[in-house]
């Protein structure tokens, strides 16, 4: 358990078009923080892991199956995605800047580095609702951390990409049998229901121990073959 109680100091601050984003340093973990939420830090890494094997081991035994994860954040995801030689085309979808360039030379590249220089990896500037619904790419797999659960967003604009029609889009972007799988700070059995009401067969959680209270879990679907 963290227990550092020395003041955090603020490495970077940006406005951008979805409000503050802020990177900061607190003892030896880095932490993001969006329009004062805490989103996540360097802490752990054991649910970004998580999220990316459920969705791995959820799938069929198809060759090189093409990975999107929804939010680039500290690269926990991004950096075991790349570890694992069964991916094929690593996409990460992250729309802040500022997270893009703290892993591009900045304080956060430490731990995304090599998976950045991975050729299977690469990083799409946009916004993930929109992505999902204009995009005309497919995948085998998406992995979303992008809020700190369906029932808990970020921002607003997210509340639509757990919608029907966002997971309806969600389900546009896999291929047969691909999986849909979502972190979450904690369980949603009406997220659940979403999932199966929107057509994925499947249906179930992975907890996450935590040193207290609820675990965190990822929701899992898959689209019908």
């Amino acid at each position: 358990m963290h227990t550092d109680t020395t003041a955090p100091v603020v490495l970077d601050r940006r406005e951008g078009p979805y409000g503050e984003v802020v990177l900061r340093r607190h003892g030896e973990l880095l932490q993001i923080i969006a329009n004062g939420c805490f989103l996540m830090d360097t802490s752990d890494g054991r649910s970004e892991r998580l999220l990316v094997d459920a969705a791995r081991d959820a799938l069929d035994d198809r060759r090189d199956p093409a990975l999107l994860i929804g939010g680039l954040g500290v690269g926990f995801s991004l950096a075991h995605a790349a570890e694992d030689p069964r991916w094929g085309r690593i996409s990460v979808v992250e729309r802040e800047q500022a997270i893009i360039d703290w892993h591009h030379g900045g304080p956060l590249a430490e731990l995304s580095g090599s998976a950045l220089g991975d050729t299977r990896a690469q990083i799409l500037h946009t916004d993930l609702v929109a992505y999902m619904s204009g995009a005309t790419e497919t995948y085998d797999a998406l992995c979303l951390d992008i809020d700190n659960g369906p029932g808990w967003t970020v921002t607003e604009g997210n509340n639509s990409l757990y919608s029907p029609a966002g997971l309806a889009a969600c389900k546009a972007r896999l291929n047969p049998g691909g999986v849909l799988a979502v972190w979450s700070a904690q369980p949603s059995s009406a997220f659940d229901d979403a999932l199966r009401n929107a057509g994925f067969q499947g249906v179930r959680t992975e907890e996450i121990p935590v040193a207290r209270g609820v675990p965190d879990v990822v929701h899992l679907g898959v689209r019908a073959a």
